[in-house]
């Protein structure tokens, strides 16, 4: 009796061979990962794309009619369209870097990868479906809460009506057209990697769909900022005035782009060997900076028309940074430099410094309050008593502090001089106090990794102690320097609570920094679409500072 062996069904054999194994490993990777994505999308993702959402709208407890980006123009002004143009430039910039990185690989592996273009430009466009359905999809999602006013609030009354909503007139057509737009997509796939069967398919496609998703954005972006100043140019017929807006704009930019080239052809000058090369690179560098500089100052005029309260809040937040960072970074060096010597008691000095770190921030901030209150038997003015000086507000002063200077040695200090605020100062103290052992225990780390045969052999050629620092353990500190920096800089743009506990109406605002400023406006005044506004140009603020912190810091940093 002979037995036949069935043939293995085409789904199993699908899974059988090298290459069925590298696709039972891709899925098996990408099902391990899937709870981390759905968890960054929940609440990463999708708060951010909700935030964005919101601040489009004039959002006041409720949902109301859609406003563009007038939020963006209010806080801002005209340097919102600036900055719309750039991030329109940025993204066809990205898409051409995203096909040169993908001709580069096509070079190096001897590949022809373009007709991946295909199966690229429809997963873009399953993303832009997808992005187009979720905001159709969210204004009657969030409608439900107008239709149920008056009803009794049951389950099958929100099931029936959250149903309804996704079956809208304008909102099942858009989720049908994504749903199909990605099956095609994952078919196109499966047949080209299929045809093509080589292992950088799916990294081809990625990165073409990455171009033609890029390119639609900052083509979009710059369509936006062209339809959005003709309205405004449209809306200023009216009245007969000329906004300057389009001039305003090819200035800055121009300033801009004259800033950047004039920063290279400076850095360029110390790789010339000939000293007319390297005199014409430094004078090159130095006209095209100069340039920028007088192109460049069109911003106060353009950023006039947005929110003082914005500026000012922004003004305050720089004060914070300022005053804050250098000095607790400087402190803790030096302490950690000092402990570093094995001193006797240093363990228990490494205890000390780091416990205002963990302490609770608020009741540190209470403390602080009450140690620098405005009453004259304070602990801050009892000292002051006893050298003589007279008590100061502290925490309820709102002069500057170079202006209080000045006046108690008789001078008279302009207005643009006077510094942070006295109360502004004091919170900046207590900041400082309370990072310093944080930063000391970091930089602490951060000497004992250094190799001792290197101060050993300095010490030996004659070096002493300052220039042993100097050249060999300051260097090589760099990489924490930097890190404390980066941390030590989104910090201070995003510190809140302590501040929020310390701040006096008696300061008049010295003290409320740009987060003050968006908790104000969502929960006091519920304008959610302007404060989501403000929360968008923050992260712009410090995202910018962090591409150049690691732009100019990042260069110098010497790992060993």
């Amino acid at each position: 009796m002979t037995t036949t062996l069935k043939k293995p069904r085409l789904s199993l054999k699908f899974f059988q061979g090298r290459r069925g194994r590298q696709l039972r490993e891709y899925l098996t990777g990408y099902l391990m990962i899937a709870p981390a994505i759905l968890l960054i999308f929940t609440f990463g993702i999708f708060p951010v794309g909700f935030a964005l959402f919101v601040s489009l709208h004039k959002w006041q407890l409720v949902q109301g009619p859609f406003l563009g980006l007038k939020n963006y123009t209010d806080a801002i002004g005209g340097l919102t369209y600036v900055a719309m143009f750039v991030l329109g430039i940025g993204g066809l910039i990205g898409a051409g870097l995203l096909v040169k990185q993908v001709g580069q690989d096509a070079r190096k592996f001897s590949h022809f990868p373009w007709a991946f273009a295909l199966p690229g430009l429809v997963w873009a466009g399953v993303i832009i479906a997808g992005v187009r359905w979720a905001f159709l999809q969210l204004p009657e999602v969030l409608g439900i809460a107008n239709k149920i006013k008056g009803l009794e609030r049951t389950q099958e009354l929100f099931i029936g009506l959250l149903n309804e909503a996704f079956h809208a007139e304008t909102v099942y057509p858009a989720w049908t057209l994504f749903v199909q737009l990605f099956w095609v997509a994952l078919g196109l796939s499966l047949v080209a990697a299929f045809l093509w069967r080589k292992p950088l398919a799916g990294r081809y496609i990625a990165a073409f769909g990455l171009a033609w998703v890029s390119l639609v954005i900052g083509a979009g972006l710059l369509w936006v900022t062209y339809t959005q100043i003709n309205l405004v140019y449209a809306a200023a017929v009216e009245t007969g005035e000329d906004p300057g807006l389009w001039s305003q704009l090819i200035m800055i930019v121009s300033g801009s782009i004259a800033l950047v080239v004039g920063y290279r052809v400076w850095q360029s000058a110390q790789e010339q060997t000939s000293t007319a090369h390297f005199t014409a690179r430094l004078l090159g560098g130095l006209v095209c900076m100069v340039g920028a500089v007088l192109l460049i100052i069109e911003i106060p005029t353009i950023v006039a028309g947005g929110d003082p309260d914005m500026w000012e809040g922004l003004k305050v937040t720089v004060f914070f940074s300022l005053g804050t960072v250098p000095v607790q970074l400087t402190i803790a060096l030096f302490l950690s430099v000092l402990l570093f010597q094995k001193l006797r008691g240093s363990e228990i000095f490494r205890i000390i410094f780091f416990l205002p770190y963990v302490t609770p921030a608020v009741a540190s901030a209470a403390v602080f309050k009450q140690l620098f209150s405005g009453r004259v038997v304070s602990p801050a003015n009892t000292v002051l008593g006893w050298l003589g000086l007279e008590p100061l507000a502290w925490v309820s002063e709102p002069k500057g502090i170079i202006t209080l200077l000045g006046g108690g040695l008789g001078m008279e200090v302009p207005a643009w001089a006077a510094g942070p605020s006295l109360a502004l100062c004091v919170i900046i103290l207590l900041s400082i106090w309370t990072f310093v052992g944080y930063n000391t225990v970091i930089y602490l780390a951060g000497l004992g990794n250094i190799p001792k045969e290197l101060t050993e052999a300095a010490e030996i050629d004659g070096a002493n102690k300052w220039e042993v620092f100097r050249h060999i353990t300051f260097p090589l500190l760099s990489p924490t320097t930097y890190f404390l920096s980066l941390l030590a800089v989104i910090g201070t743009f995003k510190a809140f609570n302590t501040i929020w506990v310390m701040r006096e109406g008696a300061a008049l605002g010295t003290t409320d920094p740009f987060s003050v400023l968006i908790f104000n406006e969502f929960f006091t005044k519920t304008r959610y679409g302007y404060a989501s506004a403000l929360a968008f140009v923050l992260f712009a603020i410090i995202l910018s500072l962090t591409l150049i912190n690691n732009r100019i810091q990042g260069s110098r940093v010497f790992y060993g």
